[in-house]
């Protein structure tokens, strides 16, 4: 049989059409629907059990309390399976029920009794927070919680605690026996059966039960309340969201909030090794047995999750052990991540990360995280670049950005590091480039820990690296700005060497011992403020144009940057091409000849106001 042309374009049309199909969910629907505009399914779930490669799924406006476990994904970028909220409308995802049947026992205090079979096979209630690298403070912790009008309550550490006057923290304390869950709370002077009060049910809202899920597209919701569980690199990591060691999610322009633990979740799969392994030699395990699991580029990561606002996760913002993997992170708000420090541990960050290969983390603000760091990477981060960023107000041990048992390369320019402490370093082969450092750096020796490095863009292990055969060091400082109390002679105990040129040395800093043509300006005070408006944040500085002339610098390439000693890999992008950081932090070009330092290129006014956040669309590559 033949057909003319028209008939054959007639006939690919058909067969488009059969294979993509857009399903609708509504609150008004019915999952015996057949999920279309007109007849719409009730439930995600229902959307995601039909959906095949291709396909869409448009959720309409309104509340829905449910955890979706895609059964399937797509097949290629091409045809992905689409999860979307319909344009202009509030779609939101919760993992929490409300309560209504709140008895009054005291002024503030009120009791709530809820049979198990509630929870089905999950109760929050009795499910402890715990694992490798938790500390626990002495007293026990739930994944479940209470919520008042969106926001949480504190969980009490014990039932008398809640029995007490309300202060200034409403508390919630919960037992569960054979038959019942009851839960005390404190509503001070409002009665919660007229409020709206909602209490964790679900581990998590949006999350596939089987790994290989791949070609999966988020967008547009509120996913929000889960009761998340700890999630160490050792073990299965459950987000509000998250991918289950699958490949080429794009998870865009959602809200997640309110997790008792974390709020996307790029990590491994569960094995019998969970939360077993606490030690350096324990995840030198775990990645043998990834490795065997498919830990490569073919199989897991390479995720994009773009502009996204992650808040109030008491563990970290964004996790991901080993399946973060050539992923790119990018236009995201991280903020008041581990603020209510309940319990500790070796864990939390703004964003935490092992495993980063060829990670990118760019173009984010990070703010208000508590222990340990803005953004921690922790392991095996061989040629991720961490590139204009803004952080601030990051009040953990860690900083900014914390750099563990890291052996390079590793890029990180025009990024704005404004906490009380900038950096905390532990690794080798970082070179940090057009920087504005305006806190402390803190250099941490002595870890005998020996950790993996690899061939170059890949998994594989190319050997462990001993840090007490040579320490930290091996880095480099290329044209950064530094202002008080930044002192770069803190890295002057490093036994690599490290190598600085082109940075300008401000009021209260100090260069160290291997700068050798550093711009001193003891005298200058750069006054810098960051400022928040109804419009975005702002960054009042004064800089001296003059600096252009008074110093000479190169432009930053792969040829400049050298290779990192451990790894003898060279400073390069995830495909192998050089680098050449001719933009700064707006993307605007730098001057080739002679590049301006810090991470703006200014040739005008030297006090200056720049609107760092929200940015306007993508930068150029590098």
């Amino acid at each position: 049989m033949k057909f003319s042309p028209s008939g054959l374009l007639s006939l690919l049309a058909m067969v488009t059409s059969v294979q993509a199909t857009e399903f609708h969910i509504a609150p008004t629907g019915s999952d015996a629907n057949p999920g279309t505009r007109s007849a719409p399914f009730r439930s995600i779930q229902r959307g995601a059990e039909a959906a095949q490669p291709g396909d869409v799924i448009t959720v309409h406006a309104g509340v829905y309390r449910e955890r979706i476990n895609p059964p399937r994904g797509g097949v290629s970028d091409q045809k992905r399976i689409v999860f979307r909220a319909a344009p202009g409308e509030r779609v939101a995802i919760k993992g929490s029920e409300i309560i209504t049947n709140w008895v009054r026992l005291q002024p503030d205090l009120w009791q709530a009794t809820i049979p198990n079979a509630f929870f089905g096979s999950f109760n929050p209630y009795s499910d402890l927070i715990h694992g490798d690298w938790f500390t626990a403070k002495g007293r026990a912790h739930h994944t479940g919680a209470v919520y008042l009008n969106g926001d949480w309550l504190t969980e009490a550490a014990t039932r008398d605690e809640v029995l007490k006057p309300a202060g200034s923290n409403a508390l919630w304390f919960a037992t569960v026996d054979a038959t019942n869950t009851t839960i005390w709370a404190q509503f001070p002077g409002m009665d919660p059966n007229a409020q709206l009060v909602e209490i964790n049910v679900r581990r998590t809202v949006f999350y596939p039960e089987k790994t290989g899920i791949n070609y999966l597209t988020v967008r547009g919701f509120t996913l929000t309340q889960a009761a998340t569980s700890w999630a160490p690199p050792t073990a299965e990591q459950f987000g509000v969201i998250g991918t289950h060691w699958s490949k080429v999610w794009i998870i865009e322009s959602n809200l997640i909030s309110y997790s008792t633990c974390c709020g996307i979740a790029l990590g491994k799969y569960g094995d019998e090794w969970d939360n077993r392994a606490e030690s350096a030699e324990g995840y030198v395990g775990t990645l043998t047995r990834a490795l065997t699991n498919g830990w490569n580029r073919a199989t897991v990561g390479s995720h994009l999750v773009r502009d996204n606002e992650v808040s109030h996760c008491e563990q970290t913002g964004i996790v991901g052990s080993l399946g973060c993997a050539f992923s790119t992170i990018t236009g995201n708000s991280i903020h008041d991540i581990h603020v209510r420090q309940l319990f500790s541990g070796a864990e939390m960050a703004g964003i935490k990360f092992h495993g980063a290969i060829d990670v990118v983390i760019s173009r984010n603000h990070i703010y208000r995280c508590g222990d340990v760091s803005g953004i921690w990477l922790d392991w095996m981060a061989q040629g991720a670049q961490v590139t204009g960023n803004l952080l601030h107000d990051n009040f953990g041990n860690g900083g900014d950005i914390f750099f563990e048992m890291q052996h390079g390369p590793i890029l990180v320019a025009n990024n704005l590091l404004l906490s009380k402490r900038s950096l905390q370093l532990n690794s080798q082969g970082i070179a940090f480039v057009h920087n504005l450092i305006a806190g402390s750096i803190r250099n941490l020796r002595n870890d005998r820990r020996s950790t993996p490095f690899h061939p170059a863009h890949s998994t594989e292990v190319a050997g462990l690296y001993p840090a007490a055969r040579g320490d930290s060091g091996d880095y480099r400082f290329f044209n950064n700005l530094l202002l008080a109390p930044c002192k770069l002679s803190a890295l002057d105990s490093s036994v690599l060497p490290y190598f600085c040129a082109g940075n300008v040395f401000t009021a209260g800093t100090q260069p160290s011992k291997f700068d050798t043509n550093a711009l001193l300006k003891p005298e200058f005070d750069s006054s810098v403020k960051l400022t928040e408006t109804p419009d975005g944040w702002y960054l009042q500085i004064i800089e001296d144009k003059a600096w252009s002339i008074e110093a000479s610098r190169k432009l930053t390439t792969t040829k400049l940057l050298g290779k990192a000693v451990v790894s003898n890999q060279p400073f390069e992008n995830a495909d192998g091409s050089a680098l050449r950081l001719n933009t700064d932090y707006f993307g605007k070009l730098r001057n080739k000849s002679n590049p301006f330092p810090g991470p703006f290129e200014i040739s005008g006014n030297e006090k200056e106001s720049f609107k760092v956040w929200p940015l306007t669309p993508a930068l150029p590559a590098w």
